[in-house]
């Protein structure tokens, strides 16, 4: 009688491990160096076009109130979806949840001379370079450097034409 041994499966091939393993390690330093980047993407001698500290409120509705930190006048009421705000300022305000920091200190909307638009949380002094994320999504916050009478959204604009 013969016996019949089966080879040990293999899980994956040496090239594909060494492969995995560079990709893995090519993350981690792309990710220690973002962290580390003292102007947070933002080249240094990039003049700033204008700058807005902005406050931004849950209300019990759903919306998303906006307000101009320094004259507390009412910039933009958000209502609908809004995604894109909501995980963005979900992000920031989770970071200052978890070391303990309060709501007291504004956002900070920067528009660079080259056209970026970035959103920082000096509590935190963490950036989000807005542009990244598209034009649609760049431009939900492009909306609060201009002047202001209170804007509502679009889906509130279209309700009140009805």
């Amino acid at each position: 009688m013969t016996a019949h041994t089966s080879p040990s499966p293999r899980i994956a091939s040496p090239g594909l491990l060494a492969a995995a393993a560079g990709l893995l390690g090519f993350v981690l330093a792309a990710a220690f160096i973002g962290r580390h980047d003292a102007h947070g993407g933002t080249p240094p001698n990039t003049p700033i076009v204008e700058a807005r500290r902005l406050r931004f409120e849950d209300r019990a509705d759903g919306a998303v109130l906006v307000t101009d930190a320094a004259s507390g006048g009412l910039v933009a009421v958000m209502t609908g979806q809004n995604g894109f705000l909501r995980c963005t300022l979900r992000g920031l305000t989770r970071f200052r949840q978890t070391n303990d920091i309060g709501r007291q200190v504004p956002f900070t909307l920067t528009l660079f001379a080259d056209h970026r638009l970035t959103l920082t949380d000096p509590a935190t002094h963490r950036a989000i370079e807005l542009e990244a994320f598209g034009p649609a999504n760049e431009g939900v916050f492009a909306e609060f450097l201009r002047p202001s009478k209170a804007r509502l959204t679009t889906s509130q604009a279209a309700g009140q034409h009805s």
